[in-house]
């Protein structure tokens, strides 16, 4: 056991957490993510009995988001025509904020296959149990400065 860590994060999460560089990107995978299919190259770690504000928290308290791209944050837009709601990027907004002062600017919405895309060059996928629809985030890694 460890001081300072939040409880939530598995083992397997620290060490995946600690090998990344500036950089590279991990996904944060609602339920209905395609992890095995996508995440294929990727470090994969499943926390199904979590849901992603909760792990994005415990995550930003250990993990820079990087200051050298506008936006290190990136979530899966909403298909067109799909008439979904998604007050989860609420919740994430007010986390990021809590932990980075650009907040919701630092935020790219990304096109769903587009999303696929860029989460198949992820070092880490972490599979959730989020049931939240459009709940996908990817997270660039900065530079730990402190």
């Amino acid at each position: 056991m460890l001081k300072g860590i939040p409880n939530i994060l598995p083992p397997a999460l620290l060490k995946a957490l600690c090998e990344m560089g500036h950089g590279d990107t991990l996904v944060l995978a609602d339920g209905n993510f395609p992890v095995a299919t996508v995440g294929k190259n990727a470090v994969v770690v499943r926390m199904d009995g979590h849901g992603i504000p909760e792990i994005l928290d415990a995550i930003l308290q250990l993990f820079p988001l990087d200051t050298y791209v506008d936006r290190p944050v990136g979530r899966m837009q909403v298909v067109p025509g799909d008439k979904v709601a998604t007050p989860i990027w609420d919740a994430y907004d007010t986390i990021l904020e809590k932990h980075d002062a650009r907040g919701a600017d630092m935020v790219e919405e990304i096109e769903r296959f587009a999303f696929y895309e860029r989460a198949k060059g992820a070092y880490l996928m972490i599979a959730t149990g989020e049931q939240a629809l459009y709940a996908n985030l990817l997270l660039q890694k900065g530079v730990v400065t402190d």
